[in-house]
């Protein structure tokens, strides 16, 4: 990947945001296009299919579901009290450094009007200590130092008894060269060897540790590493975000698809890939729903378990080592995400995210109506308010119900005013298909380019040599293999965003070398 000048149409990008300039090449293919099957509508494969559309690749785009945006999906519920809603599985954050997400969403979106800021995401911790990120400076390193300066869990004695020689990697996170020093170490046995203050590490630390939905026991120090680089050091918008105002499907999915359409891809959701069979003429057998078609190029953009599933399958597909790391990929532990409707609205006060902890598994609680036009709608109009709750991590042997009810019962204790509420309805979104960035599983985990030429890899368990992470892992994933596939056919790809693979600041970054971390 090239680092390019950057273009002087940043879109009020940080000024240190890198550019990754794909290959050089045309513009656009003309006379026979190539045929791509795209293998999962979320959001990797919905980057994939639109870069490759865009430059006249005939697509073709796969989802198993029967609406398009992955762990982003929304789907219409009806109510017991006969209205309808959308339920989804739940809140999620876009972080103003997720530019190549934004990137998407701007096909059909320019100024992306669909998203509205959270003025602040408020952190709780039971024993009645919080955390606020309105008052924490932009710029780095005065994002993290006015974090610890205002946070009430850094303590003056605390920061004395701080190794800051073991905590100097944190201050120049490189990529890829953070896994090679980091991916054996647990997050938690990091921020233990470093003396991270302990009111800090189950605050702050552990509430961004379990939104990569494991424990901070299980995750990876690399990743750990890397969140901190992405959100506090390495850009000045990495403590702002934005939320769809409507469902992710009225919202994103549903313009992106016509989008495609009109580009000439072919959209086909209710379809599930079974089968991926290379052929002697070097073209691709993509099997499904009963039938098969030909295609000269193939994206994989699926979620673990479906990964596993079509490779497994595809026998002749990729050499034994590959298929092995692709066979030894894990799903994180399940999650749980539940959306109450009320009867009446939730203090006017309450903030529309919360992230919470030492609630006994209750990990965030969001208060839709306060950002969303659907619950805000309904909130009008019936003066009840809709809540939802997310429980990452669950155990495997934990009796759903009793999870659930749990869960409820904490709501009630953070938010009294919801224990006199009743209930009009409740979904309960129980899942187990996120990847789990777990210790010293970097190695494994594939990269964009597999064994086969034609077949390439995108998703947020996909490696992509850049500091992303999250839902801009799974795009920039999307976009780098559609870059693959069309570097080999002589077209100029789609130029990526990132914030800097290394540490921004000289002064930092010369300090943690000269003590010899890297």
């Amino acid at each position: 990947m090239r680092r390019a000048r950057p273009p002087a149409d940043r879109h009020g990008r940080d000024r240190r945001a890198e550019v990754i300039a794909p290959p050089p090449g045309r513009e656009r293919l003309t006379g026979d296009a190539p045929s791509t099957a795209v293998v999962g509508g979320g959001i990797a494969g919905l980057a994939a299919a639109t870069a490759l559309a865009e430059r006249g690749v005939r697509v073709t785009l796969y989802e198993r579901e029967d609406t398009l945006g992955g762990r982003l999906a929304g789907w219409p519920v009806h109510l017991t009290d006969g209205s309808g809603a959308t339920m989804s599985r739940g809140f999620h954050a876009f972080f103003r450094q997720y530019y190549n997400l934004r990137g998407l969403l701007r096909r059909t979106d320019p100024s992306l009007s669909g998203l509205t800021p959270l003025p602040d995401y408020p952190l709780r911790h039971r024993d009645g200590l919080s955390d606020s990120f309105a008052r924490v400076p932009r710029t780095p390193p005065w994002s993290a130092l006015g974090f610890v300066a205002l946070s009430p869990t850094f303590r003056p004695r605390d920061l004395a008894a701080l190794d800051a020689r073991a905590a100097l990697p944190l201050l120049d996170v490189r990529v890829p060269e953070v896994y090679e020093r980091f991916d054996h170490v647990s997050a938690e046995d990091f921020l233990r060897r470093i003396n991270f203050p302990e009111a800090a590490h189950h605050l702050a630390f552990e509430v961004f540790s379990r939104s990569f939905f494991a424990d901070p026991s299980h995750l990876s120090a690399a990743e750990l590493l890397l969140m901190f680089h992405i959100y506090f050091l390495g850009s000045s918008e990495g403590l702002l975000f934005d939320v769809p105002r409507e469902p992710f499907p009225q919202a994103l999915w549903e313009p992106l698809a016509g989008y495609l359409r009109r580009l000439g891809a072919e959209v086909r959701t209710g379809s599930a890939v079974d089968r991926v069979r290379p052929a002697p003429d070097g073209t691709l057998t993509v099997e499904h729903d009963g039938a098969a078609d030909r295609h000269q190029a193939v994206v994989l953009a699926l979620d673990t378990t479906g990964l596993r599933h079509v490779v497994g399958a595809s026998e002749e597909l990729g050499d034994a080592a590959w298929r092995a790391d692709v066979a030894a990929l894990r799903t994180a532990p399940p999650f749980l995400v539940t959306r109450l409707w009320l009867d009446r609205p939730v203090r006017a006060d309450r903030p529309g995210f919360l992230g919470t902890s030492g609630y006994d598994g209750l990990d965030n609680i969001s208060v839709l109506d306060r950002w969303e036009g659907e619950a805000a709608r309904r909130s009008a109009r019936t003066g009840g308010s809709v809540v939802e709750l997310h429980a990452y991590a669950v155990p495997e042997d934990a009796e759903p119900k009793r999870v659930q009810q749990h869960i409820v019962d904490r709501l009630h204790e953070v938010y009294p005013e919801t224990a006199d509420a009743r209930i009009v309805d409740a979904r309960h979104e129980w899942r187990a298909d996120c990847p789990v960035f777990d210790v010293g599983g970097h190695h494994r985990r594939p990269a964009v380019r597999t064994p086969h030429p034609r077949v390439v890899l995108a998703g947020d368990l996909v490696r992509t040599g850049l500091p992303v992470a999250l839902m801009e892992r799974a795009a920039t994933s999307g976009f780098l293999a559609a870059n693959a596939l069309l570097a080999d056919w002589g077209i100029r790809g789609q130029t990526l965003w990132t914030v800097p693979r290394s540490g921004r600041s000289r002064t930092l970054a010369a300090l943690a070398r000269r003590a010899g971390r890297y």
